[in-house]
């Protein structure tokens, strides 16, 4: 069956999205899914946002058939609006940013873990799956309203941060097959995909806002996470393209953190007025400021905005307790406590409050974004050797739907700039809640009808640790190298032979390789050793395992080998371990199942 739609979808840490095209017809058509989802207990509505949240049902209300959809009964998940409101009365059973676990490479992604910290009694569920029911719902969605052209029999693009490491685009590859989807589908950065939403806004256009020698910031601020893209504008014989430059650390702060700040602030009003909250309502607040943050950050905002939670006790069934938040507040806790005026020489903090800390998600002990961005563009430099200085900005998440926050960022960076001048806003950004699917949907257009295309290749370099010989000393373990597979870059379809010594290889037992990324290294090639593990260039991520067996009736215990690195047409990474005494060769597994799988070709 030839596929007739692309769709395009964003798995959001908070929101989930669907955007769709016929192939056949141009990509200014590109509309939006709705979805059905519960909203409360046996009630059924059509939304464009699906929130990625998670309930788990006790067995009574499961039973009940509360948690029915149209397409599915009896039912244990519920997914979307329902339970982002659940979140609120049984946060014990509501599973939240399940997308930053399952980048999280110290906890074991396939492990039922979440709700992290649930009581026994709660059946819990892992980062996997709960992103793989996320996709089903979606799945699910599609198929009902387009029964003719099933979800896993047409062209699929899915986004992912772009900090994503190569184990998390696997993890959520396979979440995505596991859920209906084709097993052709294709990744995407989420901050190229808000590009590719801005061009398709743009048509033509977008070639008199850019020109050869411009720098582009993407600055993606959404509900949970931060990501930082830098892509630079060039010209290859006489034509415009778009190349990017580098990329930023999956960072863990955006909106909610600044829900949660106001949320906090409020409930010091509400004390103020002998109103003590509980931690019902304490959470209800949370949501409440949502909304709050929204209005008085807009340009036309009120000088007060009133924020009402439900009252308790028997007195006040029914009820709810209000108290009035000035703007002035909201300005000054979330404009200078997130969007801070500070220096291209500020970093952010480190410094945690205690030498203890409870087991969980790694989020920023900063919540300052400027700070987060003046070190990603102090990271990446010139041709001078100075910071990087963007001479345009797109803003994509809803954060930066008001203009007071762009407008404060595109202050500060104009104070980091050489000549003092504060780059420009890309014009024509629209829906900055559904840019990112409406752009993977225009990008998978484009790749059957030809259009402008970013050449970004892999996000950052790859590096595999290689144990130097020596004497061994009791007690202290071989120094380690880094030795660079995959330089920054490297485009989609190609391979590449690693040049390098031989390297031994066991048979007959698991082999383990340390494998190391770096975002702030794009001038390593393959082959390349690094003689020490420096934790601010490189960063670990899971190990590559493989169980290497002899090919031969010879009784082999070890095999010389040198590596080859291959990124598919699809994106996926490959390495593989090329013997140098025979035509034998191994492809190398990421250590994210349990059981270690291997790929061995003759």
């Amino acid at each position: 069956m030839t596929a007739t739609y692309v769709l395009g979808i964003d798995l959001g840490t908070t929101n989930s999205v669907l955007a769709y095209a016929r192939l056949e017809e141009e990509p200014s058509q590109v509309e939006l899914l709705e979805i059905p989802q519960l909203t409360a207990a046996s009630t059924v509505e059509h939304r464009l946002l699906l929130p990625s949240f998670l309930y788990i049902a006790p067995e009574h209300e499961a039973a009940s058939g509360a948690l029915d959809l149209p397409w599915e009964g009896r039912r244990r998940f519920a997914a979307g609006e329902y339970a982002r409101r659940q979140g609120a009365e049984m946060p014990q059973r509501t599973v939240a940013a399940a997308k930053s676990w399952l980048c999280y490479s110290r906890v074991d992604r396939r492990q039922a873990i979440l709700p992290y910290g649930a009581p026994a009694e709660v059946d819990k569920i892992s980062p996997l799956a709960a992103s793989q029911r996320y996709l089903e719902h979606l799945v699910a969605a599609w198929n009902a309203r387009f029964p003719d052209a099933p979800a896993g029999r047409q062209l699929v693009v899915l986004t992912v941060p772009a900090s994503f490491d190569a184990a998390a685009r696997e993890l959520t590859r396979e979440a995505a097959i596991a859920a209906g989807l084709p097993v052709d589908l294709v990744l995407l950065e989420e901050p190229q995909a808000a590009v590719y939403s801005w061009l398709a806004a743009r048509g033509d256009a977008w070639r008199r806002d850019l020109k050869a020698g411009h720098r582009l910031l993407v600055c993606d601020v959404g509900g949970g996470t931060t990501d930082l893209t830098l892509i630079d504008v060039a010209e290859d014989h006489g034509e415009l393209e778009l190349r990017r430059l580098a990329v930023g650390d999956h960072l863990l702060v955006g909106g909610d953190n600044m829900d949660l700040a106001l949320a906090h602030r409020t409930a010091e009003l509400f004390a103020a007025q002998g109103v003590k909250l509980n931690a019902w309502q304490s959470v209800a607040l949370w949501h409440a400021c949502r909304d709050a943050k929204e209005a008085l950050l807009s340009g036309d905002a009120p000088p007060m905005h009133r924020v009402s939670v439900l009252g308790r006790g028997s007195k006040v069934i029914g009820g709810t307790v209000s108290v009035d938040v000035p703007r002035e507040l909201a300005v000054e806790l979330l404009v200078s406590g997130f969007f801070p005026d500070c220096a291209l020489s500020d970093r952010p903090q480190r410094r945690r409050q205690s030498g203890f800390q409870e087991i969980g998600l790694p989020f920023e002990a900063d919540p300052a974004i400027t700070r987060h961005l003046a070190a990603f563009l102090s990271a990446h430099r010139d041709d001078g050797g100075g910071a990087v200085a963007p001479s345009h900005v797109l803003f994509n998440g809803g954060v930066f739907k008001t203009d007071l926050l762009r407008v404060g960022l595109l202050t500060t960076l104009g104070r980091w700039a050489p000549g003092g001048a504060a780059p420009q806003e890309l014009p024509g950004q629209r829906d900055l809640d559904f840019a990112v699917a409406r752009g993977a949907a225009y990008y998978g257009w484009t790749k059957q009808h030809g259009g402008m295309r970013i050449r970004g290749g892999t996000a950052r370099s790859y590096y595999v640790g290689v144990e130097t010989a020596g004497l061994a000393i009791p007690g202290a373990p071989r120094p380690l190298r880094a030795l660079c597979v995959v330089p920054f870059g490297m485009e989609e379809g190609t391979a590449v032979d690693v040049p390098s010594g031989e390297i031994g290889l066991v048979l007959g037992e698991p082999a383990n390789f340390r494998f190391f990324s770096s975002a702030v290294r794009p001038g390593d090639k393959p082959g390349d050793v690094l003689p020490e593990i420096d934790d601010d260039e490189l960063a670990e991520t899971d190990s590559l395992e493989t169980m290497l067996e002899a090919g031969g009736a010879e009784a082999e215990t070890y095999v010389p080998v040198k590596f080859q690195s291959r990124i598919t047409e699809l994106g996926v990474f490959e390495l593989w371990c090329v013997s140098t005494a025979s035509q034998q060769r191994w492809k190398l597994q990421f250590s994210i199942r349990h059981d270690a799988q291997d790929g061995t070709e003759a």
